[in-house]
């Protein structure tokens, strides 16, 4: 079950005049778009104030061990809710690339967010008062992204859905890793204000293809609503865990998900395949008819964050002759589907974990349904007519 810590404490609200004064953005970062080709081995300019690398790796050397091979160290400290993002990284991986990774991610989705938040939006392009270059926000949330793996110096290869063409990001291919991310999921309705995010799904080595879900090493996202969270799975260590961005500019630890039990709560997206699946519109109709609560906001991010958060729940996306699969396994299906069966969930594509699907060119499409273990079973029993699940369910009481 989860556990929620309140809000900042004293100290932090100390500091909150001079946070403000940045405004919540990292001029680091913003400078290294505009100057990318000054981009320099060192890593103390990236970030600014508490949360600078060299103050991260410092903590990395006094939290973990002198090993430097992969993997969750067993028998280390568990995490505690009020951490930090470095602090929880310490004590839940020992690989200290994948730390930096991620803490490099979590600046510049710091950065996103308060770019979208100040974007005044067009019908083609946002721009800001700093000045930026005029960029659609989508487009420019994918420069941010890239510049923070450049800067990393761990990742070999990334692509997005913007640039789906693997890049060469510099870093080594032992010990390295492979990113694909999809900058901002749901940028088309920025402009009516409602909460969109950036997901992300890190590989070893460097290879983006001819690689499964299973293959991931961690998966993210960054969620621009109300509040900016960041949430977290890393392979092997338990739990799918959400930081809240700060009124300082840090990320502290509020909320870790281990279960994802049964609730009357549905997001049904491409409801236009109704018209020509007949199963998926009995599946609708079961929803309806049982008065499940209809949340569903266009966006996948916070569609299938609320599962996460709430702890309950059903997300589908279904294909039908008419309408085919829209949502790309890569840069948002998989990513998705490691934070959904970390937090204790279950995934499907309506015959096997979206997991277990081979990657075979960045463009893959797929559809999904993610949720509790009893609603991905009546997803593939309603569609399909029998559930993989459900079989190994009997196998057990056999």
């Amino acid at each position: 079950m989860a556990t929620i810590v309140g809000a900042t404490s004293a100290a932090r609200m100390a500091t909150m005049a001079a946070a403000q004064q940045q405004n919540g953005v990292n001029p680091a970062l913003l400078f290294a778009i505009s100057n990318s080709s000054k981009l320099g081995a060192s890593s103390s300019g990236f970030m600014s104030g508490g949360s600078s690398i060299a103050n991260f790796h410092a903590t990395l050397s006094s939290r973990s061990s002198s090993s430097s091979g992969r993997g969750v160290r067993m028998g280390a400290p568990r995490a505690e809710l009020g951490d930090s993002l470095e602090e929880f990284l310490a004590t839940s991986t020992k690989d200290k690339s994948l730390a930096r990774l991620l803490t490099c991610m979590g600046e510049a989705i710091r950065t996103i967010s308060f770019k979208v938040k100040t974007a005044s939006c067009g019908a083609t392009a946002c721009v800001n008062t700093f000045g930026d270059e005029q960029l659609a926000v989508d487009l420019l949330a994918n420069k941010l992204l890239f510049e923070a793996l450049r800067f990393s110096h761990v990742c070999k290869y990334a692509c997005s859905e913007e640039d789906p063409e693997l890049l060469d990001m510099g870093g080594p291919v032992e010990g390295g890793f492979s990113v694909a991310f999809d900058p901002l999921d749901g940028s088309s309705i920025v402009d009516t204000n409602f909460t969109v995010g950036t997901i992300f799904g890190v590989w070893p080595g460097d290879k983006l293809t001819g690689v499964t879900g299973n293959d991931q090493v961690a998966a993210a996202m960054g969620i621009y609503g109300p509040r900016t969270t960041y949430v977290m799975a890393i392979k092997g260590h338990p739990g799918t865990h959400e930081f809240l961005l700060l009124d300082d500019g840090k990320w502290q630890h509020v909320k870790e998900t281990t279960s994802i039990g049964e609730g009357k709560l549905f997001s049904p997206g491409n409801l236009r395949a109704t018209f020509d699946n007949p199963q998926y519109e009995k599946l609708i109709n079961y929803y309806v008819t049982e008065r499940y609560t209809l949340r569903y906001t266009g966006g996948m991010v916070p569609d299938v964050n609320q599962i996460i958060v709430k702890e309950k729940g059903v997300f589908t996306n279904v294909t039908s002759p008419s309408t085919k699969a829209k949502l790309r396994l890569l840069f948002e299906v998989a990513p998705l589907g490691l934070l959904i069966e970390n937090a204790g969930g279950f995934s499907s594509d309506g015959h096997q974990s979206v997991l277990d699907k081979l990657v075979v060119n960045t463009d893959d499409r797929t559809q999904v349904a993610y949720g509790s273990k009893a609603e991905i079973i009546r997803f593939e029993e309603t569609l399909y007519g029998s559930s993989r699940l459900a079989k190994v369910a009997a196998a057990k009481l056999a």
